[in-house]
């Protein structure tokens, strides 16, 4: 069950003084103005705020950011995001009497009637632009079988995006004391969001026109209630967003914006119209204005030394084969602007997860980095191809490597070895011949000589 502070909103909604709320909201404690070094944020008459960069999940602004909270129809997003994940855009969605007349009267809608049916494709620009009650039923029943079940479903990936302090116990965001969530847990729900190209698309239209069709009569257009969106309050660089609102709630937004290569999401709840939106601005401003993405490889020299004889192979007969190891490329942390990477902390760690893995095959660490205990992102440490190995692919002709049989080769060097030794022998033959008589021919010679000698000695003359 859902409690409020003591700035809860009294169910008698003529009775209460909402400008006096508001500001007593906007002296409440902004908690990342506590933080050393970092840009000191705006006040603002919400009751919580957030501004999370969407590629590292860097919280930039916090204000009660773990609040549990009514978010009203900002429920949508979540919605949507497994709408897109869990169907195809073709899908015929047709009208349950459950999903039609489980929603008051007098809520969003876009007047679908039991029996006709739209596309998954419309049904999302019927959410996101006309914020549709029963739509968000329809969808829900189409994707799970039931309402019931796609709210669980709702509920298991919240977990598993990381939410600690989120309940949903439908899927519009229809006033609930058991239907709760914080800015930072729909943060992590936004930012899977805003990760979708078509979803953006979706997210950021200002005008939606339906077509009648066979399975729906009606032609007619949706305006969505956006102000940052339609233009009404001009902003660069809007990706979209999501408006909600009930007496308990009170105004919530959601809403993405890009400048700078920064991805911003923020998320402000129980704030009074139109503060939702300025403030919401006021937010951008401050985070666009004081924080920067650096990019780990170009800037890190602390912990991958410069040294070849570690990080670089030499080899005899390839030669230089290039760092062994290096920062991915595409690895960024979120600093202040006045702050450089040498001021932040960093922790090397090597278990990584399976989603590390799948994501950096030739991964083996990951570095995560802080700035006086904020987590700022983290850079993977990766196992690098030789880069000679990719210069000679690029700047060198191809060499074809020649193939040689080892069994062929060595028959002709047996046969070769046997025909010199034939050879050989046969030449040490012809010089002995040449060179005089055997030993034992001349020991005979000797003896036959020495008698002849004595016989001569014996006849005299």
């Amino acid at each position: 069950m859902l409690t409020f502070t003591s700035l809860s909103i009294s169910a008698h909604a003529e009775t209460v003084d909402y400008a006096a709320l508001a500001q007593e909201r906007k002296a409440l404690p902004i908690q990342s103005n506590d933080i050393a070094n970092w840009p000191e944020g705006p006040e603002v008459s919400a009751e919580s705020a957030i501004v999370m960069e969407a590629e590292t999940g860097t919280i930039l602004y916090a204000k009660n950011i773990h609040e549990e909270l009514y978010p009203a129809s900002t429920t949508k997003i979540m919605t949507c995001l497994l709408a897109a994940e869990n169907a195809s855009l073709s899908d015929n969605i047709t009208f349950s009497n459950d999903a039609v007349f489980s929603v008051p009267n007098d809520g969003s809608s876009i007047g679908m009637d039991v029996g006709q049916s739209i596309t998954l494709e419309q049904a999302l620009y019927g959410i996101m632009v006309g914020s549709a009650n029963e739509v968000a039923n329809a969808v829900a029943e189409h994707v799970s079988g039931s309402i019931d079940d796609f709210v669980k479903l709702m509920n298991d990936t919240a977990k598993s995006l990381g939410c600690t302090n989120t309940h949903f116990a439908n899927t519009n965001g229809l006033q609930d004391d058991n239907h709760y969530t914080s800015v930072y847990d729909l943060a992590l729900i936004s930012k899977e969001f805003f990760n979708n190209e078509l979803l953006c698309k979706v997210g950021n239209t200002p005008r939606y026109h339906f077509e009648p069709t066979a399975t729906q009569p009606d032609d007619f257009y949706l305006n969505n209630k956006h102000k940052l969106i339609t233009g009404e309050i001009a902003y660069d660089g809007i990706v979209g967003g999501k408006t909600g609102y009930t007496d308990q709630a009170r105004e919530t937004l959601v809403t993405c914006a890009e400048k700078n290569g920064m991805k911003l999401i923020c998320v402000v709840f129980m704030e009074e119209s139109p503060t939702q939106f300025t403030d919401t601005v006021t937010l951008f401003d401050y985070a666009f204005n004081n924080f920067h993405l650096v990019n780990v490889a170009d800037e890190e020299t602390r912990y991958m030394p410069d040294d070849s004889l570690f990080f670089e192979s030499d080899h005899d007969v390839f030669g230089k084969s290039g760092t062994i190891l290096k920062l991915d490329d595409s690895s960024v942390i979120v600093l202040p602007k006045t702050s450089q990477i040498t001021e932040a902390d960093y922790e090397v760690t090597y278990d990584l997860s399976d989603e590390e893995k799948a994501e950096y095959p030739t991964g083996i660490a990951k570095v995560d980095y802080t700035y006086h205990d904020v987590a700022i992102g983290n850079a993977m440490i990766c196992y690098s191809e030789s880069a000679a190995a990719k210069s000679d692919e690029t700047n060198t002709p191809t060499i074809k490597p020649i193939y040689i049989n080892v069994k062929i080769l060595f028959i002709i060097a047996a046969v070769f070895v046997l025909i010199m030794t034939i050879i050989g022998t046969s030449s040490s033959k012809t010089v002995r011949n040449r060179k005089g008589i055997s030993k034992s021919d001349r020991i005979r010679y000797n003896r036959r000589k020495r008698e002849f000698n004595k016989s001569n000695k014996k006849i005299k003359f």
